[in-house]
């Protein structure tokens, strides 16, 4: 009778609030967003909830939310303005559950940004040798930065921030390494550990590279064979080479760049010498965006425009590689 009900409600375009007979379902909106400062407007929540960029956005009620067109039957009662909707209503759609699944939702992804502004003022700290894969190596480095005095850190901590509000919205579970809160680091050793301790589906580094100028073209760094001591990271090997092929396939297309020229085949470079890739114990690659020292390249990462381009770029490779064979 509920799901009757629904139909009717919806066909009618009344403002109705119906569940299904379970209690399950997809509540879809059709002008609820989620934004990189953590906040989010979603159906019949009131104001959307997260304090700043640390706040993860999780599904709730057992459905999840998903763009729908059309003009959308409203739902009186406790809400948030969304879309231009007034105070205390919702604009939101009831459908059948099993419809309108997000492509990521249940997957976890780690997204790492490279470096920190504050190594700068912390060069101590971040030259302190920690835990690479049998070898030690500085906890961190300060990053590179265009001619103009553009940082590394800088830009991959905002091409991060544009790549979770893409990846949630597509229903992942996000998590950062770091998010602006942090006066140095995290050393390397660590940033492994976080997307260890989060059995993360897939964690991207994301940064820019600092080669001679005359070098242009990303690339995609993936794990080699590496055993010494406790370290193997032969099980991660295969799934972190599926990640980085998808990854440098939709950066491309997203973003119109091309393959390094300087180093590695194809937008790929197996390395066995980065902590953050040895360390590692699930799924794990660094994106080099550009070289930061090329005029042309740094050109582009310092343009906003191409950086959202390029965390889309970064999200839908991630999407390609979790959703293959679904």
């Amino acid at each position: 009778m509920a799901v009757a009900l629904g139909v009717l409600a919806l066909l009618a375009g009344t403002a109705v609030a119906v569940g299904w007979p379970d209690g399950g379902g997809t509540s879809i909106t059709s002008a609820g967003s989620s934004s990189a400062d953590g906040s989010a407007a979603g159906p019949g929540t009131g104001p959307g909830t997260g304090t700043g960029p640390t706040a993860e956005i999780l599904p709730t009620g057992g459905g999840a939310t998903a763009p729908l067109p059309g003009p959308p039957a409203t739902a009186v009662g406790p809400g948030s303005d969304v879309g231009g909707a007034t105070p205390g209503t919702a604009t939101t759609r009831a459908v059948p559950p099993g419809t309108g699944t997000k492509p990521l939702t249940g997957k976890t992804v780690v997204i790492d940004p490279g470096h920190n502004p504050g190594n700068t003022r912390h060069t101590a700290e971040i030259n302190r040798q920690v835990e690479a894969g049998g070898f030690k190596k500085e906890c961190d480095t300060t990053g590179t930065e265009t001619n103009a005095g553009y940082s590394e850190a800088k830009f991959t901590l905002d091409v991060a921030a544009r790549a979770r509000e893409a990846l949630t919205a597509m229903g992942a579970r996000v998590l950062f390494t770091w998010d602006g809160d942090r006066a140095y680091g995290p050393c390397v050793d660590e940033r492994a550990r976080i997307g260890n301790a989060a059995k993360a589906d897939a964690v991207v580094s994301i940064h820019g590279d600092g080669a001679s100028a005359s070098g242009t073209g990303f690339h995609v760094i993936v794990p080699s064979e590496v055993r010494s001591g406790g370290t193997d990271t032969r099980p991660i090997m295969a799934p972190s080479r599926a990640l980085g092929d998808a990854l440098a396939q939709a950066f491309a297309q997203a973003t119109g760049a091309r393959p390094a020229n300087y180093v590695g085949q194809n937008g790929i470079d197996v390395r066995g010498d980065l902590g953050g890739l040895n360390l590692s114990t699930v799924p794990k690659v660094f994106i080099e965006c550009g070289n930061m020292r090329n005029s042309v390249d740094a050109a582009r990462m310092s343009d906003p425009a191409w950086r959202q381009k390029a965390a889309e770029g970064i999200a839908n490779g991630i999407r390609d590689h979790l959703t293959k064979g679904t």
